[in-house]
């Protein structure tokens, strides 16, 4: 992958032939994959609970498929119902993923991550970046949470679990259906089987949930100044052309997303997780700027005010975070 565009093999999505390399490495990997699992499965490797519940909220496919927003939303919920939620994540692309720490709003974006960042600043929370998962969750029950969310936690099978939630690119679905290198997955896909819950990001218009599916919305509305100042409505920009920037791991999708809203978008995709710099942004022509909010908290310092973010609400029927409720056990109950 290269630092500026973010480069997906157009095997994993498409017709094109897989090459042999990666066939045989793909057969070796899924080997792996397998004996791990089961190894968890007949308890020869362990797995470790930190006495409160934990959400998993992950993919078995690599590249984005709308974690953070849903997990932002998880915990906005979970809170409303009355628990103290807390967030544990690996915290990719941050400066020394060895060491630890605690994440709020003003940690900066190189030392949390942009995407623990981003949970931090929405919703005030309590989070914990540690490669370790099972660390960060003890570390988060030990500071007063009743209930751990593991953003992209899906594969850290040493973390005990009462409920996963597989979030699936409603459009991409999982491409080849081969296993990594040959194709986009991490595990096979009867793996979904074992999930919770199953949520499908409909954000492309070309994506539908199945049966025994819970559809996601990612609803944008307007576009916030990154210098400051009153945002604007999404609308207002239609009939314009604009830069739009993602470095996610689907950037195309949020492409769509304004297109939807009639906006002329000239695209930049750049890698999943990218260190921006204002170089990056030498685009040739003053055109207000569009990114996501994961892209906007690394830009902050260089920002102008043709620069905006582009916040996103994950929305699910009711339904949903009934049947959630009703599978943690309700609410919890009040200390004597």
């Amino acid at each position: 992958m290269s630092k500026r565009e973010a480069q997906t093999p157009v095997y994993w999505f498409g017709d094109a032939p897989v090459p042999l390399w990666a066939r045989v490495l793909s057969g070796v990997y899924a080997a792996l994959i397998a004996l791990r699992l089961n190894l968890y499965r007949a308890g020869v490797l362990r797995r470790h609970g930190v006495g409160v519940p934990v959400i998993v909220v992950g993919n078995i496919t690599a590249g984005g498929t709308g974690k953070t927003p849903l997990t932002i939303a998880l915990v906005e919920r979970l809170r409303a119902a009355g628990f103290k939620p807390g967030v544990a994540s690996r915290g990719y692309g941050r400066r020394d993923e060895a060491t630890p720490r605690w994440v709020d709003a003003a940690t900066a974006p190189e030392e949390g991550g942009d995407e623990p960042l981003l949970i931090a600043r929405q919703t005030g929370t309590r989070v914990r970046v540690d490669r370790d998962r099972v660390a960060a969750a003890r570390a988060l029950a030990s500071a007063g949470c009743n209930v751990i969310v593991c953003d992209d936690g899906l594969q850290h099978y040493r973390l005990r679990r009462d409920i996963e939630i597989e979030v699936i690119d409603g459009a991409r679905r999982y491409g080849n259906g081969r296993m990594m290198p040959a194709g986009p997955l991490r595990e096979p896909v009867e793996r979904s089987t074992e999930c919770d819950f199953r949520v499908v990001n409909l954000a492309s218009p070309e994506a539908e949930a199945a049966f025994g599916e819970w559809p996601m919305q990612l609803q944008p509305e307007v576009a916030v100044p990154l210098r400051g100042g009153r945002p604007r409505a999404l609308s207002s920009f239609a009939g314009q052309r604009v830069h739009a920037v993602a470095g996610i791991g689907h950037p195309p999708r949020f492409f769509a997303m304004l297109r939807a809203w009639g906006l002329g978008v000239v695209p930049h995709a750049f890698a999943d997780h990218h260190d921006y710099r204002a170089e990056d942004f030498a685009f040739g022509s003053e055109l207000p700027v569009l990114m996501t909010e994961k892209d906007a908290v690394k830009c902050v310092a260089f920002a102008n005010d043709w620069f905006y973010s582009v916040p996103v609400a994950a929305q699910l029927p009711e339904a949903f975070w009934i049947a959630l409720l009703d599978k943690l056990g309700g609410p919890p109950r009040p200390s004597p």
